[in-house]
C-alpha cells in the first residue's frame, strides 16, 4: 500500500526513550533498532513541514506500575532523569510536539492519548491521518494504535520502526492493529 505524505498527516513517536533502550531499566530487545527507521521517518515530515509528535512515559519517582509500588515494572522513564529522556541520536526536531504522559502517581498510560493533550493538538491542527512508530509495539504502540483508531484517524504503522518486548506477542499486537483498521506499512510506501 502506498502512502503519499500530505496535508493532514502527523508522525507520533512512541516512548522511544534511553530507559526503553538496551541498557535501560526497562529495555526493549533491539528497540534500539527502531531509531536509523524513525530518523528516516522524520526527515521525510520535515522535508513536507508535516508535524512531528514524541509521547514519553514522565513518570513521578512513586509511580504505581513501578515495583517498588507493586507494580508491574521496574521504576522506569522518571520525569528529569537521563532515562526518561529522548536518545541522543534520535534526531527529533525542536519544534516536535512533546506529550507527556502517566505524570501522576496513581494512574499507569499505554496510550498516548490516555489523559493528555494529544486529540485536541491533532484536532486543532487539522490531522486526519496517523503515522505511528516507537516502542514498545505490544504495548505503548498497540495501545496508542487502537486510541487513534476510536478516534476516527486513518492510520499507518511503521512495521519497520517498531519493536516489542517478545516476538510473538509483538506479532500478536500487529495481527491485532491490522483487524482493528490500522494499515501496517514501510518506508518504502511512503511515495519519493
Amino acid at each position: 500500500m502506498k502512502a503519499d505524505l500530505a496535508g493532514g498527516d502527523a508522525l507520533i513517536i512512541v516512548d522511544v526513550q534511553n530507559d526503553f533502550l538496551p541498557g535501560g531499566s526497562l529495555p526493549v530487545p533491539l528497540g534500539n533498532e527502531v531509531i536509523p527507521g524513525l530518523n528516516r521517518y522524520i526527515a521525510a515530515f520535515l522535508f513536507r513541514q508535516l508535524p512531528i509528535f514524541a509521547t514519553r512515559d514522565w513518570h513521578p519517582p512513586d509511580h504505581c506500575s513501578f515495583q517498588q509500588q507493586g507494580g508491574p515494572w521496574p521504576a522506569h522513564c522518571v520525569a528529569q532523569t537521563a532515562g526518561a529522556a529522548f536518545p541522543a541520536n534520535l534526531e527529533i526536531p525542536c519544534d516536535t510536539h512533546i506529550i507527556s504522559k502517566a505524570t501522576s502517581r496513581e494512574k499507569d498510560a499505554y496510550s498516548g492519548f490516555f489523559e493528555t493533550e494529544l486529540n485536541a493538538v491533532l484536532q486543532s491542527t487539522g490531522i486526519s491521518r496517523l503515522f505511528i512508530g516507537g516502542l514498545a509495539t505490544e504495548y505503548c504502540v498497540l495501545n496508542t494504535v487502537k486510541d487513534a483508531l476510536t478516534y476516527r484517524y486513518t492510520t499507518f504503522v511503521l512495521r519497520d520502526a517498531v519493536r516489542g518486548i517478545d516476538v510473538n506477542s509483538s506479532r500478536s499486537a500487529l495481527e491485532e492493529m491490522a483487524r482493528l483498521g490500522a494499515n501496517l506499512i514501510d518506508f518504502e510506501a511512503l511515495a519519493a
